[in-house]
This record gives C-alpha cells, structure tokens and sequence, in this order.
C-alpha cells in the first residue's frame, strides 16, 4: 500500500493538483490498488478527521482575526507600536515585527498576519524612506512568528495529531520562541538600518500621546490576555475560547470602535467562512492520508531507519527539523503538518524527545519553511499585495531569514526553551 500512496501523492504533487485533492485521490488510489480495504473505511476517516469539538477552534480563531482586522482593532495597535518604538534607529521595522507580535496573538495565521497588516506596514515603511524590498521582507519574515505565538492554529493541528500534546501545552511552549524570534529579527533590522541609513520615522511621543495611544490599543491587546487568561485560569477550554474571542471582536467592533456594520460584517463571515472551508477540506483529507500512512506502518519503518542510522537525539532533531522545513518549502503547512506529525511523533517518542520540544520545533520549522523559496507563500503574499518582483524578494530576505534559521537551531537544541514555561504551569503531560 505504501508504494501507490506515495506515488500517486508525489505524480499530484508535481503536476499542481491542490493539496485536499492530492491527499485524498492518492489514499482512495491506494485503497483501491490495495483491495483488501473496504471503500467504507476512506469516507469514514475523512469525516472523523472533522468530526472533532477542538477542530471548532479553526474557524472561530479565523474569524476572530477577520472581525478584528474589520473592526479596525489592527489599525490601532499599529499606531501604538509606533509612539513606542517608532521613534529609535529603524523604528518603523521594528513597529512592523511588534504588530506581528501583536497580531500573532489573534490571529495564529502567518499569511493572516502578511495579508492583514502587511500592506499597511510596507507602505509606511516605504514612505519613510526604506527600501520597497526589504519592507516586504521584513513583513513576510515577521509574520512567521503568527504561527509561534499563542493562539496557534498550527499549535491546534499539531495536538490534534499527535496526542501526547495538549493545544495549552503548546500554546504556552510557543511563547518564549515567539519572542525570541521577534527579538532575532529586531536585532536584525537595527543593523541593516544602521548600514543603510534608515533614519527615524517620527519624534518621540510625548508620554500623554503614548498613554492615550495605549488606551485605544487596549481592547485589541486584551485579546489575547483573554485567551489565554480564561484558558489558564480554568474558565473555559480552548475550543472555547476561540468562541469567546469571535464574540469579544464582535462586541469591541460594534461598540467599541465601532468600525462594524451589518454589510461589513456579512462580508467577513463570508470571507472567513470560504477559508475555513478550504483549510478543514485539507485536515478531512490529510486525517484519511496519515492514517493509510500508520496503517502501511510508514511511521515504524522511518523509526526503525532512524534508529538504524544514528543514536543520538540531538542528531535526530536536526534531522527532524531539516526534513520539516524541506517540507515547509513545498509543502503547505497544515498538510505538511498532518502528514509528517503521525512520521516523526513516534521516532520522538523513541528517543526520549518531550513532545512539546518536538512540536515547537516542527511547528518553527515549518512556519520558516514558508519564508523560503522556491515556493514561500508568504514571499508570494507580500509580492502581490507590493506589486514587487519575487526574485528581488528572494535575495532581500536572506539576512532575515538566516536570523530565524539561528533561531530554529537554537530551540532544537535547548529544549528548556520550549518545555520551561508548560512545566512550570503544569501543562505538560
């Protein structure tokens, strides 16, 4: 069975058939070159794969994010980031990787976050004088920490996989990478604004400007304190939480801001539910993909080379974290995710790998492998909403993106990293 799965999912691969369809006709494919498996069996995975409450957690965070960006929640915790950063050497990249850190903890969307604010943040920068390419870039490798920082929705499909990591678990185990990857990437731009010039944007603020400045920015940043704090404290579960996120956004857009409309909002639902659609096709097919995958014992034979090939763990996490950013930069990363989840768990699990580390690795991995050609869907993104040449992006991002490559070799091998803050929580399991 693993010969037809494997073959017929590379042959879709590569003529350009999408993922959800790649996925599904090579495990019905296989079924049926196989013939010992009743039809049955395929539709049944492919509805289990969605028939999960904590699944709810994907179109509801999605919305979330949209309701947000519509209430113009998105638009005010950028002009807080700028009276706070704004004002020092490279201030304006560092405003755009500070509303990445801010929007992560909205939306846990990469391409969310390089298609929401993206545009806006590359226009300014490019008024201010920095140049049209490395605004892109800056945006495209910011926006990489949305997957990291909780909520992730990466962080939700890697638990739903693999069942030795809970969705808090790796909510929290997200947070000081999440960070220290939007640290790398400051540090980055302070020394590219250095050597190129880039003066300030704006005067320091005055401290009234800067608190009323924070007081609007307030209902959009307790967003994620909301989520968080009601999951920690016990008040609701995650799948839960994404509910009361959609309907804090709705309130703070109606009554706060008041920046939502009825016709705006049934634009939004829309909007948010046709992706949503899109991504839950992929998990439905991807559940039935990586279960022909365990049931062809894939998993056990990866194992049982791994084992075969070397016994040490670190040696094993690097070839971890290679084989899943070589995936991130062909593959999506939803699929990616679901497919390589149920691979590498179980050659983890055998070396003493806490899950936590290994997903915040693969999760990082992944989320990097976006930024890196030759197919980087966030370069695509922040390409077409710039009108910029792919090819002079690809070369502009290269001093970024070997920051988040120092990062992810970092976290691969100092566990403590991502493992510290769920122990000391008690959301490890």
């Amino acid at each position: 069975m693993t010969a037809p799965l494997l073959i017929i999912f590379a042959i879709g691969l590569i003529i350009g058939v999408p993922i959800a369809f790649v996925m599904g006709i090579s495990t019905l494919g296989a079924f049926i070159i196989e013939g010992t498996l009743p039809l049955e069996v395929f539709a049944q995975r492919v509805f289990s794969g969605i028939d999960s409450f904590p699944m709810m957690t994907i179109p509801f965070f999605m919305l979330a994010a949209d309701l947000m960006t519509g209430g113009n929640l998105t638009d005010l915790m950028l002009g807080f980031a700028n009276n706070l950063v704004g004002h020092i050497r490279g201030g304006l990249g560092h405003v755009n990787v500070l509303v990445s850190v801010f929007f992560a903890g909205i939306s846990g969307s990469a391409l969310a976050d390089a298609a929401g604010t993206g545009a806006i943040e590359m226009q300014m920068m490019h008024k201010a004088g920095y140049d049209k390419y490395y605004s892109a870039s800056l945006t495209a490798a910011s926006a990489v920490i949305g997957p990291i920082i909780p909520p992730s929705i990466l962080g939700i499909m890697y638990a739903l996989t693999d069942n030795r990591a809970s969705v808090t678990g790796l909510f929290m185990a997200g947070v000081l990478p999440g960070l220290i990857l939007a640290g790398a990437l400051m540090v980055v731009n302070h020394i590219i604004s250095v050597r190129k010039g880039y003066r300030f944007h704006s005067q320091r603020p005055t401290f009234k400007a800067l608190v009323v400045s924070f007081i609007k920015a307030v209902p959009g940043m307790l967003m994620p304190l909301i989520i968080l704090g009601g999951i920690l404290s016990g008040i609701f579960t995650a799948t839960e939480a994404s509910a009361v996120a959609v309907a804090y956004a709705l309130l703070v857009g109606f009554f706060i801001t008041r920046a939502l409309t009825l016709q705006k909002l049934y634009k939004i639902v829309v909007q948010s539910a046709i992706v949503s659609a899109s991504v839950l096709a992929v998990v439905a097919m991807g559940s039935a993909f990586s279960w022909a995958l365990t049931y062809a014992q894939v998993p056990q034979q990866v194992a049982g080379w791994v084992t075969g090939l070397t016994d040490s763990k670190i040696l094993v996490m690097l070839l971890i974290m290679g084989v899943t950013m070589i995936t991130g930069m062909f593959v999506d990363t939803i699929p990616a995710l679901i497919i390589l989840v149920p691979v590498l768990a179980p050659v983890g699990a055998q070396f003493g790998v806490d899950p936590l580390h290994l997903g915040m690795t693969v999760i990082l991995s992944l989320a990097v492998g976006m930024l890196t050609p030759p197919v980087a869907p966030l370069l695509f993104v922040v390409s077409s909403v710039g009108k910029l040449k792919f090819e002079k992006l690809c070369v502009a991002v290269l001093p970024l993106l070997f920051a988040e490559l120092a990062v992810i070799l970092l976290i691969t091998l100092v566990p403590q990293i991502s493992t510290w803050l769920p122990h000391a929580l008690g959301y490890a399991q």
